[in-house]
C-alpha cells in the first residue's frame, strides 16, 4: 500500500475547489504583453439579432458599434443575458431548489429593469472618451450589465427596508415569496420569510454584480482603476442608504445631512460614478475624467432633488410611484428640511404644525398632503428647490464642456445628463392628482435615489 493511501496519515490541505461549471466563453481570458484581449465569445452579438435570439457561447461574435449606439439599452440587456445566464447555470449545478427559488428571481428582477440608465452613463461616457476598440466596447458592456445587477440589490434592500410592497407596479420581491408560501404558513412566517429571502437575493445581485466586473478583461491599469471606482460607488451606496434611514429614526431637519445623504446615494452612485467607470474604461486623461465627474456629480444632485419635488406635486401615471412617500415615510430630503427651516425663520406657525404633522404620518390622507404642498410652495421651499436644480445643471453643463470629448457621443451624453433634470412637460395643479394620488398611497415605489 502506497503511503498516501494510509487512512491513518495526518489529513493534507484539500487541492483548490473546482470551478462549479467550466468557465464560459464570456469568462476566458487572455493576456499578452500587458494588453487584455478576448475571446470571440466574449463580445456582445449585434443588437439586431434576429428575433431577439441570444448570442451562442463559443460562437464569433462582435460588437456592432452603430447598433450598440442607435439601442443602447438593448445592448446591455443582451450582455446581462450572457451574464445571467452563465450564473443561473453555476446555480443549478448547486442545488437547483436555490436556482428556481432565488436565482431565477434575481434573474427575473434584473431583466426587469427600468431605463438602464446608469448603465447608458458607462457607454456614453467611454464612447464620448474615444473608446470604441472592440475590447473596450465589450468591457463596458460588462460593467453597465454589472451595474444593472448592482441596482437589483439596492431597489431589493431598500424595498425591505421601506416596507414597500410594490416595485414597477408589481409585486415586491419580498412580498411576492411572501404570498407564494402558501397556507401551510402563518402571516408573519411568511412575510418573515420573505423579507429573508429577500436579503439573500440583493446579496446574490451583489456577488453577481462584483464577479462580473472581477471577470471583466482589462489591462492592468485599467482594472485597478476601474475596480477602486467600483469599490468606492458600493461604499458611498451603502453611506447614503444609512444616512437615510438614520435621517427617518431621528427625524433629522438639517438641510445639511439631506444634501450629504444625496450626496452619496444619488449624486455619486447614479451619476457620477458611471460616467468615471466610462472614462476609466476608455482610458481617459485625469483632466477629462475630472470634467466628467464634476458635471455629473451636479447632474446627480440635481436629479435627486427633482425627484423629491417629483414625490411631493408628480403625476403618479408618470413618475411610477405613490404621491407622498417621502412625506409618509419622514425621508429627511432637503425639500422638506428647507420647508420647516424657511417656516421657522418666517414665524409661520401653521406651516410647521402641517409639517410636523404630516412628516413621518404613514396614515396621511390625501387632504393632508395638499395641505403639505401648500406649505412647501408658501414658504417659499418648492420655488428654491427649483432654483436650485436650475443651478446646479448649468454648472454641470459648465463643467461638461471644459472635457475634451468625441462631439457625436459627447451630444448623446448631453442629453442623458440634461433629461435626468428637467421638468416635467405638464405639472398639473395638486388638487386635480389627489384622487390616482390617494389610489396609489402606500405602494411605497421609494428609492428613486438609487
Amino acid at each position: 500500500m502506497r503511503r498516501t493511501q494510509a487512512k491513518d496519515q495526518p489529513a493534507a490541505a484539500p487541492p483548490p475547489l473546482p470551478r462549479l461549471v467550466a468557465l464560459s466563453g464570456s469568462a476566458q481570458r487572455r493576456r499578452r504583453s500587458g494588453r487584455a484581449t478576448v475571446d470571440a465569445a466574449d463580445a456582445v452579438d449585434s443588437v439586431d439579432s434576429v428575433d431577439g435570439a441570444q448570442p451562442r457561447d463559443g460562437a464569433a461574435s462582435a460588437v456592432d458599434l452603430a447598433a450598440v449606439d442607435a439601442d443602447v439599452p438593448s445592448a446591455i440587456g443582451y450582455a446581462l443575458e450572457r451574464v445571467l445566464a452563465d450564473r443561473l447555470t453555476r446555480a443549478g449545478v448547486l442545488d437547483a431548489e436555490f436556482a428556481g427559488e432565488l436565482a431565477e428571481r434575481v434573474a427575473r428582477f434584473t431583466r426587469e429593469g427600468g431605463k438602464r440608465t446608469r448603465s447608458q452613463f458607462v457607454w456614453w461616457s467611454m464612447r464620448a472618451c474615444g473608446g470604441g476598440d472592440e475590447p473596450t466596447a465589450s468591457a463596458a458592456l460588462r460593467i453597465g450589465a454589472a451595474l444593472e445587477l448592482l441596482q437589483t440589490c439596492a431597489l431589493v434592500h431598500d424595498d425591505v427596508m421601506d416596507g414597500s410592497a410594490l416595485r414597477r407596479g408589481r409585486p415586491a420581491l419580498h412580498t411576492d415569496v411572501r404570498d407564494s408560501c402558501g397556507a401551510g404558513a402563518s402571516p408573519a412566517r411568511a412575510a418573515r420569510f420573505g423579507e429573508a429571502v429577500a436579503v439573500l437575493a440583493g446579496d446574490l445581485a451583489l456577488v453577481w454584480a462584483d464577479d462580473t466586473v472581477a471577470e471583466t478583461a482589462l489591462d492592468p491599469w485599467t482594472a485597478t482603476t476601474v475596480r477602486e471606482v467600483w469599490s468606492d460607488m458600493r461604499t458611498e451606496m451603502v453611506a447614503g442608504q444609512f444616512l437615510d434611514l438614520q435621517g427617518q429614526l431621528t427625524r433629522s431637519r438639517s438641510t445639511e445631512q439631506a444634501l450629504r445623504a444625496a450626496h452619496l446615494k444619488s449624486a455619486l452612485y447614479s451619476v457620477e460614478r458611471p460616467l468615471a467607470l466610462g472614462a476609466a474604461v476608455a482610458g481617459a486623461d485625469a483632466r477629462t475624467t475630472r470634467a466628467l465627474c464634476s458635471a455629473g456629480r451636479c447632474v446627480g444632485m440635481a436629479f435627486q432633488l427633482r425627484d423629491d419635488l417629483e414625490d411631493v406635486f408628480g403625476d403618479p401615471r408618470h413618475t411610477g410611484k405613490s404621491c407622498g412617500g417621502d412625506i409618509r415615510e419622514g425621508k429627511p430630503t432637503y425639500l422638506a428640511a428647507l420647508a420647516v427651516a424657511r417656516a421657522g425663520a418666517a414665524a409661520d406657525q401653521p406651516a410647521l404644525e402641517v409639517l410636523e404633522r404630516a412628516l413621518g404620518n404613514e396614515g396621511l390622507s390625501r387632504d393632508g398632503l395638499d395641505e403639505v404642498r401648500e406649505a412647501l410652495v408658501r414658504t417659499g421651499a418648492r420655488a428654491a428647490v427649483e432654483a436650485k436644480i436650475e443651478r446646479l445643471s448649468a454648472r454641470a453643463m459648465r463643467h461638461f464642456d471644459g472635457a475634451l470629448l468625441d462631439p457625436d457621443a459627447a451630444e448623446r451624453l448631453r442629453g442623458l445628463l440634461t433629461a435626468l433634470t428637467s421638468r416635467p412637460a405638464e405639472d398639473p395643479p395638486a388638487r386635480s392628482r389627489t384622487a390616482s394620488a390617494d389610489t396609489t398611497a402606500g405602494s411605497g415605489a421609494s428609492g428613486a435615489g438609487r
